[in-house]
């Protein structure tokens, strides 16, 4: 249970469920990880986190994307973090 309240994929209505469509339909993924959830109470700053993740995490660099999700998954396996 998290500390922080979000809205959970199947309550969300409105401007959040627009968001988490566009995620959805953006990543081909059904359902939406808790760490963008936390912003879920802000749709309008959900939708700059995203587009700024994207920005850092998939723009072209000296590391492919590839590279850039196994170092993502690692340092999170070693932070004991689902994310």
């Amino acid at each position: 249970m998290t500390k922080i309240r979000v809205i959970e994929d199947g309550e969300a209505t409105g401007a959040i469920a627009e968001v988490y469509e566009e995620w959805r339909k953006r990543t081909g993924r059904q359902i939406v990880p808790g760490i963008l959830k936390c912003f879920s109470l802000r749709p309008d700053f959900l939708r700059q986190v995203i587009a700024f993740s994207d920005n850092v995490h998939f723009s072209p660099g000296h590391l492919d994307r590839r590279r850039k999700e196994m170092i993502a998954t690692f340092v999170s396996a070693l932070n004991l973090c689902d994310y």
